[in-house]
């Protein structure tokens, strides 16, 4: 039987576990809302599938699914679309995988969390995801899998942009530290979880340094050979409530489980080795 990954939601880290199953024969569909992300989608080898449609008809034959979509304030759009084609589907389901967020710790003033850590999300953000969470795992007999994600950064994902056009800022405030993982590790975390399920475990997926902001962004300059953007506090910052709200939550998170349970070994272990590596792409695509 053809393995079958039904990815919900299909977006930046989906693509990424794609292009590592559909080499090895997998069948990939993936769900946009968007017509015009069909020549794309079928291109990189992932069935397109317009957004909502009939969910029961869609796992018909799916082995697998990763869902990506964030929930809103009337909960999880998934299960609120389809709960009862996920139930009548989950007897013939190996793996489902949950994309969720490390914002469901909440803020911890730069301590250290793990998975069993207690969940006290400090933004809306975090409160719906930590209903989220609770509103997959409670499905009966369903094999999910949580996977809680640090900030994504990745191809097209990062400081540089800002930097080369002057629009970067290094964002101070005491004590803050942000854990982050790129996004090729996340697929690698996914395929490792597949090969090997666990249903019900929740896993941390970041990488194994966490640091401030400003850290980052001066590192990138230090790459670009630019001088450092200037210091701004994070009261007098010109930043988006969305972007604000990132900083009300500081923690180092803690990736022991992915390592010691699934095999893991980060390909991006340091945002230093990060930054390194998307310079490196980013100046070759340009040649």
């Amino acid at each position: 039987m053809t393995k079958t990954l039904l990815s919900l939601g299909h977006g930046f880290s989906a693509r990424y576990l794609a292009q590592r199953l559909v080499p090895l024969g997998w069948r990939v569909i993936g769900t946009t809302r968007k017509p015009e992300k069909f020549a794309e989608l079928t291109a990189q080898g992932v069935e397109p599938l317009l957004w909502p449609c009939d969910l029961a008809r869609a796992l018909e034959g799916v082995t697998h699914v990763l869902t990506s979509a964030g929930p809103d304030a009337e909960g999880d759009p998934i299960l609120r679309h389809g709960r009862e084609a996920i139930v009548a589907a989950s007897p013939q389901l190996e793996w489902v995988g949950y994309l969720s967020t490390t914002g469901v710790y909440g803020d911890q003033d730069g301590g250290w969390v793990d998975e069993n850590t207690p969940l006290d999300p400090a933004t809306e953000r975090g409160k719906r995801r930590v209903l989220a969470e609770r509103e997959w795992l409670d499905i009966p007999d369903l094999p999910v899998h949580v996977f809680r994600l640090a900030g994504i950064y990745g191809p097209g994902r990062g400081p540089f942009a800002k930097l080369r056009k002057g629009i970067a800022h290094r964002v101070i405030k005491k004590n803050q530290i942000f854990s982050r993982t790129h996004v090729e590790d996340i697929a690698q975390v996914l395929e490792a979880s597949i090969a090997k399920p666990n249903p019900g475990r929740v896993y941390n997926v970041c990488d194994d340094d966490p640091a401030p902001p400003q850290d980052v962004i001066a590192y990138a300059a230090e790459l670009l050979g630019m001088e450092p953007p200037p210091e701004v506090t994070f009261e007098e910052a010109d930043m988006s409530p969305m972007a604000r709200s990132f900083y009300s939550d500081s923690k180092r998170v803690h990736n022991d489980r992915i390592k010691e349970e699934l095999g893991v070994v980060l390909k991006y272990p340091t945002y230093r080795a990060t930054l390194q590596a998307m310079l490196k792409e980013e100046q070759a695509a340009s040649i």
